[in-house]
């Protein structure tokens, strides 16, 4: 049966409110109807008297599901509609299709949002989805795109991490729709699958290339791996072969370097590689990702395809390398075999064929370890036991030549179980076939990343072409598309400040759950926090240009007597740095290059090299330090440092900066900034440089201004959505008092008349800048602007007056929300503020020691709190039922309109009632706004309309399986390729695994050797060998369960992203299988026998 447009899409032809639509298909006798954000479903005969007031808008092959699209307060619904598709392919009775063109309907009447969609069905169109169809009877999915042949074995569930609206499927699941019946599940990749004749028998030649969504996004935009070892660009790629009942599968992986880096700025041909965090800051992640690799695919072996000269243009290459290299050995997974192959130097050295026959004699000594998989039916013959990763820099062009002589070379093995080597013609016609759609599926997966296909080196004229595509794409529009893709996969969860707070407190699979679900936890977090107190360290220096990190006149002073002992020379110390060292330090630079044209234009980073290794050996006198991340806008440079023991507990680094020089153009003026989140609380750091000249304090509060304005950071997040912003800088706020007075004044060390008249306490005073901002008490003379290396102020021709240009204030967002019940912790307790008699530049560096607040999370405690949130909450389809108490012998409706208007007037003094129906003769459908008022109704368990005695229940009782099969979807639900599945353990804020022995794996099945995959093909007029034996059906299924849930060892780790979170003790224990299927109707509604009265 040819698959044709099946879905038809009804809209209400009167405009008063509420909108409404009705989304039919042919073979189903039921139909949706969504109306006021509600989804019911509706039997044949509803339809039919509805659909009168209904007219066609759309036909439509399939549905991709509703997207929920924040907008301000509010979120806006899209239905997603296939309505343009072209086949690729069957094997069996399962046909894939290509998505060419889709449709998105609001669901409301003002049309809102509509650039931000338009970007979504660009990305939806480009050609890159996939759905299949099943033109058969028979239910079992053959060929499920999420799942290769062996995973599809064993019996998993559809894969979520290739799965990629699966957030479209959430709207339905909170109305008990069954989304099996009614959406389609869309992959990202490639598919192509060709028909190749063996004698008189049909073989389907298949290669399927699954993007994984967890850290999906755009060339330049997304890079390296997340905090929860995500990487990006990651691919699983299938080669299998399907045979009558037979079939062989072969599984490759790529993705980028699993550490965090980023090639910032306009990138044109080279490859400016920029590690974006310290060397030991990437070593949870990693290791994070190397367990997931192992825990899904079984052993690992590592292709790394890098450059490997610290000379030239590959030198970022280089670097980059060594640093994955030297993670992976001294991690807990030394074990992992690496091939370290420097693709384009051997190529360069001699020819590709060379090159590749050199990595043969690498490589195919792993051939035996990892295997491939073979079945016939349902006997499996051989399993795949592990998987071979490649990388190179994009995971592009050099990954796709070597994974395509990979894929060639198990192709041998593959025909070779098949019994398909008995004519030489058979395995040439399978070797082309294969290699023209290895070249295909290089191209697929490169457009998707990179804007354009693959550069093979074949053609000078074509991979020119490519490559100036790349770069206009890349540079230029990957940034709308990459908005699409977090639009496609976030959603409702997208540039909120509910959904940015509920990141930082909660686990990532709850965070689709319902708002009031959500701004309840929120409301309730001090029941699953602890708070406890950091130290932080700010420091200031404006070093003028220079990179002297000490006086050769005062050689005794260094820069520990700024960052280390300032405190100590003071006169009171009360900062007991010795016993309790600073848990972070943000240490802010102006002026670290000199501030001329060539370095506008184009900033050195060497001089932010220097200083950043010194600072490094600075801090280490006292506590073992590793640098999280700096950031350089041309002369202002901010380092952030945080002790080696909290890394673990740190994540979403993200950086910023903003040019306010020459009114916004140039970058000699302007802010850098880093914002984290440690535990629970989300910190900020903002290192600046306003504008000079003693009359500007216009442009300087302008400066302020646009910086707070435009600093943003990825999830939409806002400078002042943290809960501590710390600002640093050379402000260049004066003193209104002329020359001579001032340096009167300071010569008199009269602080208080000099602060009577300094601009930036008179503008804040006023609320012009840093509006709820806290400054401490200054004690200490004008740090601006003395003679170099000298105790003098400012001798020269201009003679500038003394001021206070270099400040640090902070801002807690606790305190400007509720500042009565704010303690001083979480306002900030200032330990000590002062500066250092560092004498090589014309200011004097000044530093700030504060205590602050963070919130530790016991998310074993917040899973709890979680689940008696839904409880309290009532269903999320706020929906219940109406009935007849007592049983009516008369077939004819008690709801006439006198009883309708008591009935809806008894429950209007609970709630809003949005939606009425009939779903039987004597029994009523009623939603109202929120589930709080349909848990209210339901628990008064009858009222009284007209005389008549009417029962009042729960439409969906079990409302909280339905959370659990919505939470279900945003989990990891990957099942082993090999192997039992490991204990699982926190991937967020767990301690940095140490260095062990990994425990030995479990005994595998013994599958055929593949040895014979290295010598010759059989000549014609050999018999084919004989099939090996199957093996024992438990050896091949055993451990595929999912696994046990446990909650974390210790209270203050989250749970693992990729099991569902636990739930709360009072609860029974949650099914060990796959995820429960989302709760159907019971059986279809009799006919209708009235149109359902409006909502009075």
């Amino acid at each position: 049966m040819a698959m044709s447009k099946g879905f038809k899409v009804l809209e209400k032809s009167t405009p008063p409110n509420p909108y409404s639509i009705i989304l039919q298909h042919r073979n189903k006798d039921s139909a949706l109807l969504f109306e006021s954000q509600a989804v019911v479903s509706l039997s044949s005969q509803e339809t039919d008297t509805l659909r009168k007031q209904y007219h066609k808008v759309a036909d439509a092959y399939g549905c991709l599901g509703v997207l929920q699209l924040n907008s301000g307060e509010s979120c806006l619904l899209y239905l997603v509609l296939i309505t343009g598709c072209c086949s690729v392919g069957k094997v069996g009775d399962i046909e894939v299709f290509k998505i060419t063109q889709t449709q998105f309907l609001p669901l409301f009447y003002q049309s809102q949002g509509e650039d931000k969609v338009s970007e979504v069905r660009k990305l939806l169109n480009s050609g890159t989805f996939y759905f299949s169809w099943n033109s058969g009877k028979a239910n079992d999915n053959l060929f499920d795109l999420t799942l290769c042949a062996q995973r599809k074995s064993k019996g998993a569930y559809p894969d979520n991490r290739f799965f990629w609206n699966r957030t479209l499927f959430i709207h339905l699941i909170r109305y008990g729709i069954d989304c099996d019946d009614w959406l389609t599940r869309a992959m990202c990749g490639s598919v192509e699958i060709r028909t190749i004749y063996v004698g008189h028998r049909q073989a389907r030649a298949v290669l399927v290339s699954r993007l994984s969504c967890e850290r999906a996004g755009t060339r330049f935009n997304v890079r390296g791996c997340n905090d929860d070892g995500n990487v990006a660009n990651f691919v699983e790629t299938e080669q299998a072969i399907y045979i009558d009942d037979s079939m062989a599968s072969y599984i490759q992986t790529r993705g980028s370097v699993p550490l965090f880096w980023e090639q910032p700025g306009i990138q044109v041909g080279s490859h400016k590689v920029k590690m974006s965090r310290g060397y030991d800051a990437s070593t949870s992640a990693c290791d994070r990702h190397f367990s997931q690799l192992k825990r899904n695919y079984g052993s690992v072996v590592v292709v790394n395809l890098l450059g490997s000269s610290l000379i030239g243009g590959s030198e970022g290459e280089a670097t980059l390398s060594n640093a994955f290299q030297r993670h992976l050995n001294e991690s807990a997974h030394n074990d992992i075999s690496q091939i370290i192959f420097d693709y384009h130097q051997e190529v360069r050295a001699a020819s590709i064929e060379t090159a590749l026959s050199k990595f043969k004699k690498i490589i195919e000594k792993h051939y035996d370890g990892i295997s491939i998989f073979s079945a016939r039916g349902l006997d499996i013959y051989n399993i795949q036991k592990g998987v071979i990763r490649t990388n190179c820099l994009d995971c592009l062009d050099r990954t796709n030549a070597i994974q395509t002589f990979i894929g060639l070379e198990m192709l041998a093995i593959q025909l070779m179980l098949l019994q398909c080597i008995d004519k030489k013609q058979n395995v040439n016609r399978f070797e082309e076939v294969f290699k023209q759609m290895w070249i295909n599926n290089g191209n697929e997966v490169s457009k998707i990343y990179a804007g354009t296909g693959a550069i093979q080196g074949g053609s000078k004229l074509i991979d020119g072409a490519r490559s100036a595509a790349r770069t206009i794409q890349n540079n230029l529009l990957d940034n709308s598309k990459q908005e699409a893709i977090d639009i496609l996969l976030l959603g409702s969860t997208l540039n909120s400040e509910l959904s940015d707070r509920t990141r930082i407190l909660l686990p990532p699979n709850i965070l689709h759950t319902s708002t009031a679900v959500l701004r309840e936890m929120c409301r309730r977090a001090g029941e699953f926090t602890q708070p406890s107190n950091i130290r932080i360290t700010i420091g200031t220096y404006n070093v003028n240009g220079g990179k002297h990190f000490r006086s050769l006149a005062y050689k005794d002073v260094s820069l520990a007597d700024w960052l280390l002992d300032c405190p100590n020379s003071s006169l009171v110390n009360t900062v007991n740095l010795k016993d309790h060292p600073s848990d972070i330090f943000a240490i802010g630079f102006q002026e670290i290059v000199d501030l001329n044209a060539s370095n506008i234009m184009a900033a050195s980073s060497d001089n932010a090299k220097a200083w950043s290794e010194e600072l490094e050996k600075i801090l280490a006198r006292d506590a073992s330090y590793t640098l999280l991340s700096c950031h350089q806008l041309v002369g202002v440079c901010l380092f952030v440092f945080a002790r080696k023991d909290l890394i673990p507990h740190i994540r979403d680094i993200a950086l910023d900066s903003v040019k306010t020089g020459l009114g916004g153009t140039t970058g000699n003026k302007g802010a850098v900034a880093i914002r984290l989140v440690i535990y629970g609380t989300s910190i900020c750091f903002v290192c600046a440089h306003f504008a000079a000249g003693q009359s500007q304090v216009t442009e300087r509060n302008a400066d302020y201004t646009e910086i707070t304005r435009k600093i943003a950071f990825p999830m939409g997040r806002s400078l002042y959505s943290h809960d501590y912003v710390f600002w640093c800088g050379d402000f260049n706020y004066r003193i209104d008092l002329d020359k001579e007075e001032t340096r009167l004044l300071a010569a008199q060390n009269s602080i208080s008349r000099l602060l009577e008249n300094d601009q930036l306490l008179k503008q804040k005073s006023q609320d012009l800048v840093f509006k709820n901002c806290f400054e401490g008490e200054i004690t200490f003379l004008p740090t601006y602007k003395y003679d170099l290396f000298s105790d003098d102020y400012d001798t020269s021709e201009k003679c500038r007056a003394p001021a206070w240009t270099d400040r640090i204030l902070w801002r807690s967002r606790k305190n400007t929300i509720d500042p009565e019940t704010t303690s001083e912790l979480a306002l900030g307790k200032l330990l000590h503020y002062g500066r250092a008699e560092l004498k090589q530049s014309d200011h004097r560096p000044v530093i700030a020691i504060l205590e602050i607040e963070v919130l530790q999370v016991s998310y074993t405690k917040c899973m709890e709190v979680f689940y008696e949130v839904v409880t309290d909450l009532g269903p999320p389809d706020a929906s219940i039922t109406v009935q007849p108490l007592d049983e009516i012998d008369n077939e004819d409706s008690i709801f006439d309109d006198n009883v309708m208007s008591a009935v809806l007037q008894e429950l209007a003094t609970i709630g809003e009632v949005t939606l009425v129906r009939f779903i039987e003769d004597q029994t009523l459908s009623i939603t109202f706004r929120d589930g709080q008022h349909a848990l209210a109704a339901a628990q008064k368990g009858k009222i009284m309309a007209g005389g008549i005695p009417l029962s009042v229940s729960l439409k969906s009782p079990d409302w909280v399986e339905i959370v659990r099969s919505e939470i279900s979807l945003c989990s990891n639900n990957t099942i082993p390729l090999f192997g039992e599945i490991p204990a699982e353990r926190p991937l967020r804020s767990a301690p940095p695994t140490p260095r062990r022995q990994q425990p030995s794996r479990p005994p595998a099945p013994s599958p055929t050797p593949l040895v014979p995959s290295r010598a010759p093909a059989p000549s014609p007029a050999r018999p084919p060998p004989p099939r090996p034996a199957p093996l024992p059906q438990d050896a091949a299924t055993a451990n595929v369960a999912s696994p046990t849930i446990v909650s974390p060892p210790a209270d203050s780790l989250p749970p693992p992203t990729c099991a569902p979170p636990p739930l709360p003790a009072s609860n029974p224990p949650p099914p060990t299988g796959p995820p429960p299927p989302v709760p159907a109707r019971q059986g279809a509604p009799p006919p209708l026998p009235a149109r359902p009265r409006p909502v009075i």
